[in-house]
């Protein structure tokens, strides 16, 4: 599987996802790395200094690992906390795809 690619999932949370509280914060966290990625593209159009772009990539990397983990951190406390509370035989399924998304930011 690429970066690029989301894998499929059929197991849905049994209430709303975890971060639709935060879906307005998450949103305008998402357009300022959006601004960042923009402004990293433009600093090697201009051909700036490689250590102040290096500089950018690291603070966008910072930026998307901290917006995973809180969307990690949703997941846990309500699809995969639901799961477990309402004694689903899918709370085993919920917290191996927890891991599993958890090892994914782990390599990123």
């Amino acid at each position: 599987m690429d970066a690029t690619s989301v894998p499929e999932t059929t197991n849905e949370c049994h209430t709303a996802h975890g971060y639709i509280s935060d879906k307005d914060r998450y949103l305008a966290r998402l357009k300022r790395i959006e601004g960042q990625a923009r402004g990293i593209h433009r600093m090697i159009d201009e051909e700036q200094y490689c250590i102040d772009i290096l500089t950018q990539i690291s603070a966008l990397t910072s930026a998307l690992r901290n917006v995973g983990l809180g969307l990690l951190d949703d997941h846990m406390k309500h699809c995969v906390l639901d799961a477990a509370q309402l004694g689903d035989a899918a709370a085993e399924a919920k917290i191996k795809e927890a891991s599993d998304a958890i090892a994914r930011l782990v390599r990123s």
